[in-house]
């Protein structure tokens, strides 16, 4: 099993019922909601296994000595001591070959919520093996990101973070990626432009390697306040 601290909106959120209907899936209902648009379909195993998120720790092997209740216990503390993040508007764009839904301006409290989570989840992590390693295709990757892959894990962290929700598979010929460009536009048309609250972070849960993410729990922020941080599991 892995474990991965993601943000996705509510499961009663418009955005989230938009990227239910695009991906086929919903991670809140572990189940396939319906079978995706059969010419959208090959463009988008990969998010959609993973389930509608923005990753603040990247999935990882939890120690042998940590169970997922420990996990999910720091994180209600860790959301209990937080305040939420506003992202002024939502875009479209490609990421080098795939297409993901970020802020049209990123803001320094995202890259603070980011650097947070990884250092706060860090200690439950076991090492990555070779092939976990090798799988990170390390002979792509910069200096930068290879010292980060063997300190965090994953190689896009800190500096080289940046917060975005994955739509599709990498893109490989320029027709496919206009086309599918112009279906995201179509179908999320009512994001784009509009703000999106970052206001807690869920437990994503892969119950075995090559199975759909799912999500074991959302805590919300509550800002520090002396109340019982909300909490969903589902």
């Amino acid at each position: 099993m892995r474990a991965a601290i993601y943000f996705t909106p509510p499961r009663d959120a418009a955005l989230t019922k938009l990227a239910a209907s695009w991906f086929g899936r919903d991670a809140f209902a572990r189940v396939q909601n319906k079978a995706p648009d059969p010419s959208i379909a090959p463009f988008i195993t990969a998010p959609s296994r993973y389930g509608f998120h923005a990753t603040l720790k990247a999935p990882w092997r939890l120690r042998p000595d940590v169970s997922l209740d420990e996990v999910d216990q720091h994180l209600a503390s860790f959301c209990a001591g937080r305040r939420g993040v506003m992202i002024n508007a939502l875009s479209l764009a490609l990421l080098d070959d795939f297409y993901a839904l970020v802020p049209e301006q990123e803001t320094p409290a995202l890259r603070e919520l980011e650097r947070d989570t990884l250092t706060s989840f860090d200690v439950f992590r076991a090492p990555p093996t070779p092939e976990e390693i090798a799988r990170r295709r390390p002979e792509s990757l910069t200096e930068r990101q290879l010292r980060y892959l063997k300190a965090w894990g994953y190689p896009f962290v800190l500096d080289e973070f940046r917060f975005h929700m994955t739509l599709t598979n990498a893109m490989r010929l320029a027709c496919d990626a206009k086309r599918v460009g112009a279906a995201l536009r179509s179908h999320f048309a009512s994001a784009l432009g509009a703000p999106l609250l970052i206001d807690g972070l869920a437990l994503f849960i892969e119950p075995a390697p090559g199975h759909a993410f799912h999500i074991h729990a959302c805590h919300r922020f509550s800002g520090g306040d002396d109340t019982t941080p909300r909490a969903s599991h589902v």
